[in-house]
């Protein structure tokens, strides 16, 4: 165990606090809280399904939301799909105009492409030299026929945090309907759905110390009418997303995003603290470059590229857990298509790393993690050559 690298991926996903998974061991069992949420005819179904709206009032309670405005899904890649599709095939399909950007989540980008299949047309934004989409450049993208925007809140590569409620006034002054991808987001940073002009929104929870397997989508009142499940079979969900409730998941990622609120205020501080000491040790590394705006961001992400000296990678992810790109990207070994519309070229989007710190990252972590940058920029790599004279 002492042998494992140290965990700089919170990004990519949290282990589930201890706390959460009490909660859901108590959700199993013949002696736990097992009933079917939707057996409202006896004591068990019963007592699942209160443990179904406590959870969904925790969620809400997190974002300012209301309890009735969240709906279950299978985590963000559903929430996201069932915004865009559902909101697409609510209208008719055929014609009209989608905007997002170049640099949301695979689960955005996929989805849209599917939409351009069916006749949809989508305008791909690229984001400013910070990393960042703006209200101004949305705008601009806007057309007549244009009924839905996606934009993410906190990009899952670079830690980039988008000014939302910006983009919402713009977006709702032309009419469309706004949807966010805050599964980066939620738990990190101040949503208050109450106040923002946002009408569907995206959250997970193994992104905030809860379970895999489980996410939600925020409806709002002005896209209650102009979305269509995705998912049919027995009308769950007020009819947007059939399917037997998972007890156990729920009830934890209502535990998960009641803990965020909880010590929303602590952890950020925390956080602050622990990537201040990380940059002003890796400030030292001749050109280390950070991606993206440095004040307008999380400080739990950080995109790092080394310009300069040996670059030993390999090495690297020996002793730290780190991503090269996000994990949707990981598999296929491409360049990530966030720093490549960032203005990075393929062999310095290839020098990058991606550190993200979560709640169990301590000060030592911090430490060890800046030194061990330090050895492997100065150690070639394992299959270097010396260059021909």
């Amino acid at each position: 165990m002492n042998n494992r690298p140290l965990y700089f991926d919170y990004a990519a996903t949290t282990p589930v606090d201890e706390r959460v998974i009490q909660v859901m061991v108590e959700c199993l069992g013949f002696n736990g809280n097992f009933g079917n949420p939707a057996s409202s005819s006896h004591a068990f179904g019963q007592q699942a399904r209160r443990s179904v709206e406590l959870a969904r009032q925790q969620v809400a309670d997190l974002v300012g939301a209301q309890a009735q405005q969240i709906v279950w899904t299978s985590g963000a890649t559903e929430s996201n799909n069932l915004a865009l599709k559902g909101v697409a095939q609510a209208r008719g399909f055929g014609g009209g105009h989608i905007v997002t950007s170049q640099i949301e989540h695979k689960a955005i980008l996929d989805t849209a492409r599917q939409l351009q299949d069916s006749g949809i047309e989508v305008t791909y934004l690229l984001p400013d030299a910070e990393g960042l989409v703006t209200a101004q450049a949305v705008s601009e993208a806007l057309r007549e026929d244009t009924f839905l925007v996606s934009v993410m809140l906190v990009n899952n590569e670079l830690g980039t945090l988008n000014d939302i409620p910006a983009i919402g006034q713009t977006v709702r002054e032309h009419g469309a309907l706004f949807h966010v991808d805050a599964a980066q987001g939620a738990g990190k940073v101040a949503i208050n759905l109450t106040e923002w002009p946002v009408d569907l929104m995206s959250f997970s929870a193994h992104k905030l110390y809860g379970p895999k397997g489980i996410g939600a989508l925020y409806v709002g009142p002005r896209a209650e009418q102009r979305l269509q499940a995705q998912i049919h079979g027995g009308g769950h969900e007020g009819g947007l997303r059939s399917g037997t409730l998972a007890t156990h998941q729920i009830a934890a990622m209502g535990a998960a995003f009641a803990l965020a609120a909880e010590h929303f205020a602590e952890e950020a501080a925390t956080i602050v603290r622990l990537r201040s000491r990380l940059l002003k040790q890796l400030g030292a590394i001749a050109g280390c470059c950070l991606n993206g705006s440095a004040t307008q961001r999380i400080p739990h992400t950080l995109s790092l590229t080394f310009r300069e000296g040996e670059f030993n990678g390999q090495a690297l992810s020996a002793s730290i857990a780190f991503s090269a790109t996000s994990a949707c990207n990981s598999a296929s070994n491409a360049p990530s298509h966030v720093l490549l519309a960032l203005g990075l070229d393929a062999r310095n989007a290839g020098r990058t790393i991606r550190l993200s710190l979560g709640r169990f990252t301590t000060e030592q972590d911090i430490d060890q993690v800046a030194q061990l940058i330090k050895t492997a920029l100065a150690s070639p790599p394992a299959f270097w050559a010396a260059p021909q004279p």
